[in-house]
């Protein structure tokens, strides 16, 4: 890559974070601005990324993404909705992932199980930071928005064993697969969960006797992120799990004082976001248009649809929301950069392998960009219009404002 394609990068990254709350509230989307970037610096001058450089940056945002997201969601702080998580992360997602991969084995039989797999289980993760415009629309009752934040922020880390997992069974042709795979889990847990919570026992004792620098307590969470996955993968566990369980070990066990240190991390993760959308743009939309069928378009529009809001009506079954908050709920499931990242890392892992199931993430995630950019505000302002009538309806309950998590991921108004 030439000094002048760092420069245009360099360049819309200031420009973005200069702009971000102007564009974003024409729904000018990071997602948007920066695939936009990546696919014209790839037509101009053959300006793409190696390999290596998409491999690192894809692992290392991951990493910082789940282990941020995880760290920010404090069990103590979801118990008057605990159940309807629950039932959305436990019962909804494995649905979402389930009939994801069901329709992808129906409409594309060539690529087998592992890549239905595949295709389900990285397109069943949501991105709240693609409509955020309707995360900080005051229309939408804070308890529903939340609810869409919190589920935002843990589906990807749960979803992120069964991403593995296919990508194994493809890399080896399903050949002992699902218990190495497992067993990686397994390590990937243990780590996590002893990294982040002794990790976060120590900052806590170390910041209350006054032997922590202020400045570098934040770069030390961000170390301990990353010192979860390598410990992990060196030990031939799953670092992704490691990072995740490590980032919900270090969030319930450093204590509140600890938590304002969280967005050095998101903060961290979000620049390295954006530069991960602009690799999406340059090495993966235009093969993926090129390889367009109706076949593709049709997964994508029933992904964005039945096969997200299916699972979060049934798991909403008996919890007293209205039909018209489930419905806003399911429709509101953008496919963004824990989808993007998944891609990549199958690229990256299984090459040419990986092409069909990459064309089918790519077009569906282009898709949700735009359906979901364009439709956040007229639709929670139409949502909170029918509330506004139905004053009484449970949903409309007052809530604590939900936390909108960082830069890009979880994009701040």
């Amino acid at each position: 890559m030439s000094m002048a394609a760092v420069a245009v990068i360099a360049g819309a990254i200031f420009l973005w974070g200069a702009f971000s709350a102007r564009l974003q509230h024409l729904d000018v989307t990071a997602a948007i601005m920066f695939v936009t970037t990546g696919a014209l610096l790839a037509s101009i001058g053959d300006q793409r990324p190696t390999a290596e450089t998409i491999k690192v940056m894809a692992e290392v945002t991951l990493v910082l993404v789940l282990f941020s997201d995880a760290a920010r969601v404090r069990i103590a702080d979801l118990r008057a909705d605990l159940g309807l998580y629950v039932r959305l992360l436990g019962v909804g997602l494995p649905l979402t992932i389930a009939l994801g991969a069901g329709a992808a084995y129906v409409m594309f039989p060539d690529g087998g199980v592992w890549a239905a797999l595949l295709i389900g289980a990285a397109l069943a993760p949501t991105d709240a930071a693609l409509g955020a415009s309707l995360m900080s629309n005051p229309a939408v009752p804070a308890r529903i928005r939340r609810l869409i934040n919190v589920e935002s922020g843990l589906n990807d880390g749960i979803a992120t064993p069964f991403v593995m997992l296919a990508i194994a069974g493809l890399s080896s042709a399903g050949h002992g697969a699902p218990l190495d795979a497992l067993t990686e889990l397994a390590l990937g847990v243990l780590v996590g969960a002893g990294a982040g919570g002794v990790g976060g026992e120590l900052l806590r004792r170390a910041r209350g006797r006054g032997w922590s620098a202020e400045g570098f307590a934040g770069p030390a969470v961000l170390g301990l992120a990353l010192c979860a996955y390598a410990t992990a993968v060196a030990v031939d566990g799953n670092g992704f799990i490691a990072a995740f369980v490590g980032g919900a070990a270090f969030g319930n066990l450093s204590g509140r004082e600890n938590e304002r240190l969280v967005p050095f991390v998101e903060e961290s993760g979000g620049l390295a976001s954006l530069i991960v959308w602009l690799m999406f743009g340059a090495v993966a939309v235009v093969p993926a248009v090129e390889d367009l069928t109706w076949q593709v378009l049709g997964y994508a529009l029933l992904s964005l649809t039945a096969v997200r809001m299916i699972p979060v009506a049934l798991a909403c079954v008996g919890t007293g929301l209205g039909r018209a908050t489930i419905a806003f709920t399911g429709w509101f499931g953008p496919r963004g950069l824990a989808s993007v990242i998944f891609a990549l890392l199958a690229l990256e892992e299984l090459g040419t392998a990986a092409g069909p199931a990459l064309t089918v993430i790519t077009i569906t995630v282009l898709l949700s960009v735009v359906a979901h950019g364009v439709t956040a505000g007229p639709l929670a302002n139409r949502y909170g219009t029918h509330l506004a009538a139905n004053v009484a309806a449970p949903e409309h309950a007052p809530a604590p404002e939900p936390r909108l998590r960082a830069l890009t991921r979880r994009g701040r108004p």
